[in-house]
């Protein structure tokens, strides 16, 4: 047995040591292939740098080599080269730092911003891919910057299919966390395609935390705000996430909103009452993030303050209902008192605002509204 044990320890190793041999004789071929003459061959060897690259760290690492050759590729006037050239270097990309960078140093820069203009829906989508990928390195992202993408991505984001738009979407969102780029951003009025997207998308969705992030951040300039509040069911977008949002997505959503408010209470308080918000901000005080409890807590301050006295406001109204919640609230008992309290509000908040619930509904009709978000108890605007 001892014997026996010991010769299968040394086939298994002779196997191993055999299979590095021919994996290593496969990767030198591919790269010499694709750095031949002819086109054929560096197609099928761009496919093959694809396939093996895919789902392996090693082979990413291996290949590394074919960066150079693969972007020449990708500037020529074969369709067919640039879809193979371009695939192979997305997953090059993918998972990898270094590649990332020795990517756009290389130059890819200049022939992903013309593809990203092309007539191909399939080149401007996976060329969108791979800004988004290249995009979420840090050492990338002041050369992406400046190379003029921004424009073309929020062109993306307008008007390209449901991927690309995500993917766009991703990118621009890489590239928002560089200095600088948020005024550029908002310049291009992306505004109105980021609301569509959100009101489209599932709420819970990683594509609503990305949106709901973005607008956080562009919510800190008048622009933005001016922008959001002008955008048909903007505000309502935003107010739906925060209700029906992942934990992340809720406290970007109540981070937009007390930006607003913050910026000019008299001005956008109405606004943000007329959406419904009252409810998701008190569920928030109990069950969200701690950042998004006391975002939440502090938005209900805000829209609680009215410029008439309190005497002169019926003890049943939602605003001295609120007024009582928020007062109560101490952060020690954040459990029976405030979910008591919060049931009471969430009733009398039905009742007061049912006619406007209705005259929402009726803003469309049934065959109107979008299959996926026909769950949305207010989607149809």
């Amino acid at each position: 047995m001892e014997s026996e044990s010991q010769f299968s320890g040394d086939d298994s190793s002779r196997n191993l040591g055999a299979s590095t041999v021919r994996k290593s004789a496969i990767v030198k071929q591919t790269i010499e292939l694709i750095q031949s003459e002819d086109t054929e061959s560096k197609i099928q060897a761009a496919r093959e740098i694809r396939r093996l690259t895919k789902t392996s760290q090693k082979h990413r690492r291996q290949f590394s080599g074919a960066i150079e050759p693969l972007l020449s590729m990708l500037k020529s006037d074969s369709l067919e080269c640039k879809e193979a050239s371009l695939l192979a270097l997305l997953n090059l990309a993918v998972k990898d730092e270094r590649n990332k960078i020795k990517i756009v140093d290389a130059g890819a820069l200049e022939p992903l911003v013309l593809l990203l203009q092309s007539n191909n829906s399939n080149l401007r989508e996976y060329a969108t891919a791979a800004l988004l990928t290249l995009s979420a390195s840090a050492i990338n992202k002041p050369t992406i910057s400046c190379s003029g993408v921004i424009p073309l991505l929020v062109e993306i984001l307008r008007d390209a299919g449901q991927q690309a738009k995500i993917d766009a979407l991703m990118a621009i969102y890489n590239l928002s966390t560089h200095p600088g780029n948020l005024s550029i951003i908002l310049s291009e009025k992306v505004i109105p395609p980021l609301v569509n997207l959100l009101k489209n998308c599932k709420k819970s969705s990683k594509t609503a935390e990305k949106c709901s992030a973005l607008l956080e951040s562009l919510m800190g300039f008048d622009e933005g705000r001016t922008a959001l509040t002008s955008e048909e069911g903007g505000v309502l977008a935003v107010v739906e996430v925060l209700e029906n949002g992942s934990f992340q997505s809720r406290e970007h959503a109540v981070g937009a909103l007390l930006t607003m408010c913050e910026s000019d209470r008299c001005r956008y308080r109405e606004p943000i009452l007329s959406e419904g918000v009252i409810p998701g901000l008190l569920e928030l005080t109990v069950q969200g993030t701690p950042k998004s409890k006391s975002k939440a807590h502090t938005l209900l301050q805000l829209l609680r303050e009215s410029p008439y006295r309190r005497s002169e406001l019926q003890p049943d109204t939602l605003e001295n209902i609120v007024c009582n919640i928020v007062s109560q609230i101490d952060g020690e008992d954040l459990s029976g008192k405030a979910k008591k309290m919060l049931a009471e509000m969430v009733q009398v908040s039905m009742e007061q605002s049912l006619r406007h619930l209705q005259q929402r509904a009726l803003v469309c009709t049934p065959s109107d509204l979008p299959v996926a978000n026909c769950t949305s108890k207010v989607s149809s605007k």
